[in-house]
């Protein structure tokens, strides 16, 4: 069939406007909306049969929707107009009748029903345009900031905003301070428990419902919402801690993911000085702003980290033995079985890690400080005291002696920086 037998058939179906008549043949010469297909189209037919032009007032197919696409891009500037965006998308819910003549239009035809492009297709794309224009900004069809899907039965728009994110290093000066917030397990957070159908305070948490004061995350994390006028935040670290350790040196990788922000680019050098003045035990270096692909990069970075142990001997220990405990362990590839006091939440099996460097000094024949420079994911305090013989060797069992780590400080976690090249855009926004 050829082009205008085509076009005979499809004006045939039926009262078709513009667009829905040219769509069946949007792969026909490029530079043309769908609308200007059509009208084209229908121009050439009433030349050929010599009769008047004639447009029809409505569209069997589209209901109309196809003329509204104006009416669509300005309600849609009107949404996003709170929130601070550099990218977006339109999408639609195309109600089932719709797309159902969609198809019945190519089939009356003798057409392919997969002639051409879709209603929702080319309607996004007609809308988007406007939007775009209007706003001067671009499409993205990866993951935009904003995503306006327009829901044309209930003639409403539904956005959808993308996470911001914020990048940096935390330093942790104080102890007992854990990363994120910790629950109490005994009440579920809540503060209560049930004692003979009685509610109580509980015990285990002082009715806190958690049983820490402050976290690593709630010091920084109230700053940055605030900052950027967003609804809640998610906290993402480069691994952790543990609670009884300090974040020491150049701090430890973060990602900060803020839900429904209004504002994307805050002033990150204002907002890491607020958060250093406020934050209680907490410093925050290099705040910067960041994609969602650094989350997942910061969750599986593998970083190598240096320690500082004080350690507590259970017998008295000569500067000798303690220098041929840490050369032995010195670029040695240890092997660590799960140790006890996380097995309820990480699977039971060897792993096998290297110390780096191992140095150290005694401060009297039952105490030392020491320094490991360590692979990540190799457990320091067990590769002191050995975890019963989990960890081998450790320098526990090298000095034939019980030996534990009194207090830990992580000074370096290194590896990343140079994995983290930023966008253009995010150079621009954090120079």
């Amino acid at each position: 069939m050829d082009l205008l037998a085509a076009a005979r058939q499809l004006v045939a179906t039926g009262p078709v406007c513009d667009a829905c008549l040219g769509r069946p043949f949007a792969d026909r010469s490029f530079g043309l909306s769908n609308a200007e297909r059509g009208r084209a189209l229908r121009v050439t037919l009433a030349l050929d049969d010599d009769e008047p032009y004639e447009s029809p007032d409505s569209c069997w197919v589209c209901e109309g929707h196809a003329t509204m696409a104006d009416r669509w891009a300005e309600q849609i500037v009107n949404v996003v107009s709170a929130y601070e965006f550099e990218t977006f998308q339109v999408g639609t819910r195309v109600p089932p009748l719709i797309e159902e003549n969609d198809r019945l239009l190519r089939e009356d035809a003798g057409l392919d029903p997969d002639a051409g492009e879709s209603f929702k297709s080319d309607f996004n794309r007609e809308v988007g345009k406007r939007v775009a224009d209007r706003l001067d900004i671009s499409v993205d069809f990866e993951r935009p900031d904003v995503l306006a899907v327009i829901e044309l039965d209930s003639e409403t728009i539904d956005l959808q905003v993308n996470s911001a994110f914020v990048y940096g290093r935390y330093r942790k000066l104080e102890r007992d301070i854990p990363q994120t917030e910790w629950p109490c397990r005994e009440c579920n957070g809540s503060g209560v428990v049930t004692v003979d159908d009685e509610t109580q305070p509980c015990e285990h948490c002082d009715g806190e419902g958690y049983l820490y004061a402050t976290s690593v995350e709630e010091e920084i994390a109230p700053a940055v919402i605030a900052a950027m006028d967003g609804a809640d935040a998610t906290f993402h670290g480069a691994g952790r801690e543990d609670v009884d350790a300090r974040m020491l040196g150049t701090g430890r990788p973060f990602v900060l993911e803020v839900d429904d922000p209004h504002v994307r680019t805050p002033d990150v050098e204002a907002l890491e000085a607020q958060i250093n003045e406020e934050a209680d035990g907490v410093a925050v270096d290099g705040l910067r702003l960041a994609t969602h692909e650094m989350v997942e990069r910061v969750k599986r970075l593998d970083a190598s980290k240096t320690y500082r142990a004080m350690v507590t001997f259970d017998d008295p220990v000569t500067e000798t033995a303690l220098a041929d405990a840490l050369a032995t362990l010195d670029g040695a590839t240890i092997e660590q079985y799960t140790p006890e006091r996380v097995d309820h939440r990480r699977a039971g099996r060897t792993r096998t890690r290297t110390v780096y460097a191992a140095d150290g000094e005694l401060e009297s024949p039952t105490q030392a400080t020491l320094q490991f420079h360590t692979e990540g994911g190799l457990y320091v305090k067990e590769l002191v005291s050995g975890d019963n013989d989990r960890t081998d060797p450790s320098l526990a069992g090298l000095l034939e002696t019980g030996a534990t780590v009194t207090a830990l400080d992580v000074l370096a976690v290194e590896g990343e920086d140079e994995a983290f090249e930023q966008p253009a855009f995010f150079r621009a926004h954090n120079s």
